[in-house]
């Protein structure tokens, strides 16, 4: 009977523990009402007393398993360029704030540019005028903090985002010709310097024409797909190519080098990790 009893005792301690372990489980996934009330309501003051008068509104407040917070999403329905989010833990405690590095850093205002001239570039790649199949196909504006520019040492093409005022007027296609980049993978039936030197005049008389402009492009040319999926071998590419560089004559002779200096990127980079 005492036996009997144990056992009972035990059985019910190991669902007990098995339940608590599904419990904790879950809570690291998805998180839980009550600290998500808590971040919530400590989103809501934060903005009450930190950004009183700004008009901001707080949105979706979502746990995240990656880094255990509570990010409680905040913007204003009459800016563009203003929003940012707040990091908060399970007890309700403000983490982070990132209002400094998404909005008064210009990095909104740099992400809205490059939306819209990634627009640009996704009209004229998928217009009739663009004729090569392709795997992919887009644009963007290279910008980087003033934090990235001081500690690295980025082309000088990059943008800082410092300076770049919330909810301005700016043209997409201007930052285009200074800092756009194309990266454009196609196949084609013949892979050599000679056709892709080809494919590069045409891309750029199919921008120009459609009044886009780029300062640079990656560019990988592959074989055609056959009737049964097979894919021969190979590959001519050219990696930060200037818009200027592309003219016909000695253009054979740029992509060829190009060519090479991605061979040798790519060379030292299996290098790297082998060691």
């Amino acid at each position: 009977m005492m036996k009997r009893r144990i056992l009972k005792i035990l059985a019910f301690s190991v669902a007990i523990l098995m339940i608590a372990g599904v419990c904790l489980f879950a809570n690291s996934l998805l998180g839980n009402p009550v600290s998500k009330a808590l971040a919530t309501k400590t989103a809501q003051q934060h903005i009450d007393s930190v950004y009183a008068g700004k008009g901001l509104e707080l949105g979706d407040v979502s746990y995240s398993f990656k880094d255990g917070y509570y990010h409680a999403y905040v913007s204003s329905p009459s800016s563009t360029d203003m929003h940012f989010t707040l990091e908060i833990n399970g007890l309700g405690t403000l983490i982070h704030d990132n209002y400094e590095y998404h909005v008064l850093s210009g990095w909104n205002t740099a992400s809205r540019i490059e939306s819209d001239y990634r627009k640009l570039v996704d009209n004229v790649f998928s217009s009739k005028s663009f004729t090569y199949g392709n795997d992919i196909a887009y644009g963007e504006i290279c910008f980087a903090s003033e934090e990235y520019l001081e500690n690295f040492n980025p082309p000088s093409y990059v943008i800082s985002t410092k300076g770049l005022e919330v909810d301005a007027f700016y043209n997409p296609n201007e930052f285009g010709a200074k800092a756009g980049k194309l990266t454009l993978y196609v196949f084609d039936d013949t892979v050599s310097a000679e056709r892709l030197a080809e494919i590069l005049l045409d891309v750029r008389r199919i921008f120009d024409d459609a009044g886009v402009s780029f300062y640079l492009i990656d560019c990988v040319l592959e074989y055609k797909a056959d009737d049964n999926g097979f894919v021969e071998s190979g590959r001519v590419e050219v990696m930060d190519f200037l818009y200027t560089d592309i003219q016909e004559e000695g253009l054979v002779e740029r992509v060829v080098a190009s060519n090479q200096a991605a061979n040798d990127y790519y060379s030292f980079e299996d290098e790297q990790k082998s060691q």
